[in-house]
């Protein structure tokens, strides 16, 4: 039991204690909550659980937390404090500071990673159409998820990466029409430029590739065949230069799922059979319709068109409840803002297959502006398009891109400033919390040079200057911080907390000499500087950014 449980186990025991003794009446005991105050003033934990559990208890808050101090058996507490109307701020001795280094260092890069749950999550994310490269808005989406699978496997949920493709529908012949008309171009073959085609460069290039590859001969064919062709020749190309980019940016999939199966399978055949059987589909108008109205959507939604050609809700509905058939618990879908309208149809779609909708989790992510010297930047300088992620990795690399894109809340906007990412400096948050793990290397290569090797029993207790102290809590804190982003699925909050931690790191650095001290504390301060590493390298590793060594 951590010292946070202890000291909660402690306060409800002091007020069962109380109520046996008749100090406060019998009563329900709510759960004690424990929050680390913003200020060191108030303590190193707090709690407002005196005036939560007042009114059910019958009493004064301000009574009922002097009764909790008269009945506190905490040996652990140096002192409490009563503030306000019935604040209680906790002051801890610190011995309990010590225990949980040495618990951090005996779990060495381990430190992070909770004990194993039962529950099966799959996270589903980018998953954007595979008819160009990926922009920036992308990469947010491919950070974020890709971050919160990580702190989701570190809190120890068993999870699965998914990517949806696309492959079936409009969007899928557009691109091969789109591609067979730069074929003709580059042949000098007149002809139209779809309407709804694709105008990117990349679609050039595919054409120019073919052309290279293969000359005229396909202008031989019929158009349907030459479509139904590239239609597929085009569609593993993109898949495989999604891939590419991807793993570029440290995102991995277990799965890759085609849309497309669905279809050949004849699960969305199946779907709409089952919603019908249970009187959630009908027909109007010559369409079949979802009754979605019926799970707190605004209005019931086409399911299939009067051509008889599925919408794309079709496809989704029979998408979700192959994931549910696959066992997973929850499933988590990362969407734009403009996707926000949507949640309520899926989530009344899983209701009408018998699914809570509390199962499906749907993130929205806020889009993303970006700054050059202070002015907006809309468009790629090389295609006059969207700025692509490979523009953004190539300008500013793979570890501040990663860092700026997860280190805010995704449902504020994120105005990423291309100026400070590159910069080598302080202010610049990802080399910042690098520059605190180089450091930490060149200590213990330095240590290496002079046949320094750490101790087996260091003194710990010789730990206490304030900084030193600071340090110790900080990292004291990491695991709880993993279970809470995990919980409100905020890897945001894993960004925030390894940046407060380099900059404790960087204050102690800077105040206490590590090597060349005392030997019994330069043998503590090792400890301490490794438990640091170990934490830092983890942080870095769910946010999929690097550890260097040197800088």
């Amino acid at each position: 039991m951590n010292i946070k449980d202890r000291l909660a186990a402690a306060v409800n025991d002091a007020v069962k204690l109380a109520m046996q003794k008749g100090s406060v009446p019998q009563g329900m005991i709510q759960e004690v909550q424990l929050t680390v105050p913003p200020q060191k003033q108030f303590g190193d934990f707090a709690t407002n659980f005196a005036m939560q559990a007042a009114k059910s208890l019958k009493c004064n808050p301000r009574a009922l937390a002097q009764t909790i101090n008269d009945h506190l058996d905490a040996p652990f507490v140096e002192r409490l404090e009563i503030a306000g109307p019935g604040f209680i701020n906790f002051f801890l001795k610190n011995d309990w500071l010590y225990d949980i280094l040495a618990d951090i260092a005996a779990q060495g890069e381990k430190h992070g990673d909770l004990p194993t749950r039962p529950e099966k999550i799959q996270v589903e994310f980018v998953s954007a159409n595979p008819t160009g490269p990926l922009h920036v808005g992308h990469g947010r989406g491919a950070a974020v998820g890709s971050a919160l699978v990580n702190v989701l496997r570190a809190a120890g949920f068993k999870v699965e990466a998914e990517y949806y493709i696309n492959d079936a529908g409009n969007q899928i012949n557009n691109l091969a029409a789109s591609v067979n008309a730069r074929y003709l171009e580059c042949l000098s073959i007149p002809c139209d430029f779809p309407d709804d085609g694709y105008h990117g460069a990349d679609i050039i290039a595919t054409a120019e590739r073919i052309v290279q590859a293969d000359g005229d001969k396909y202008c031989r064919l019929p158009t349907k065949e030459r479509l139904a062709l590239f239609r597929e020749l085009a569609l593993k190309e993109k898949i495989a230069l999604l891939k590419e980019d991807l793993e570029k940016f440290n995102v991995h999939f277990d799965t890759w799922f085609s849309e497309r199966t669905l279809h050949e399978n004849g699960e969305v055949e199946k779907c709409c059979t089952e919603l019908t059987a249970k009187g959630y589909m009908y027909e109007k108008d010559g369409a079949q319709w979802l009754k979605s109205t019926a799970f707190g959507d605004d209005k019931d939604r086409v399911v299939i068109r009067e051509n008889g050609i599925p919408t794309y809700l079709a496809s989704d509905i029979a998408y979700h409840q192959n994931k549910f058939e696959r066992g997973f618990d929850t499933l988590i879908n990362l969407w734009g803002a403009d996707h926000h309208g949507y949640i309520k149809r899926m989530k009344a779609a899983c209701e009408t297959l018998g699914y809570s909708g509390g199962r499906l989790e749907v993130l929205i992510l806020q889009m993303v502006s970006l700054y050059r010297d202070g002015e907006l930047v809309k468009m790629s300088k090389r295609t006059g398009q969207s700025v692509t992620l490979n523009e953004l990795i190539e300008e500013v690399g793979t570890d501040a891109a990663r860092f700026f894109f997860i280190m805010r809340s995704i449902d504020s906007q994120l105005d990423f400033d291309l100026n400070l990412a590159t910069e080598r400096s302080n202010e610049n948050p990802v080399y910042y919390v690098q520059y605190a793990h180089a450091r930490i290397c060149s200590i213990f290569r330095q240590m290496s040079e002079n046949g320094i090797t750490m101790a087996g029993n260091a003194k710990l207790p010789l730990l206490s200057s304030e900084c030193e102290i600071d340090l110790i809590k900080k990292l004291g804190e990491y695991q709880e911080e993993i279970a809470s982003a995990a919980h409100d699925r905020a890897p945001h909050r894993i960004a925030r907390y390894v940046h407060e931690l380099a900059g404790l790191f960087h204050t102690f650095y800077n105040q206490c000499r590590i090597l060349g001290v005392d030997g019994d504390l330069q043998q503590a301060r090792l400890v301490l500087v490794l438990a640091v590493k170990n934490t830092v390298r983890h942080t870095l590793g769910i946010l999929g950014v690097s550890a260097p060594e040197q800088m």
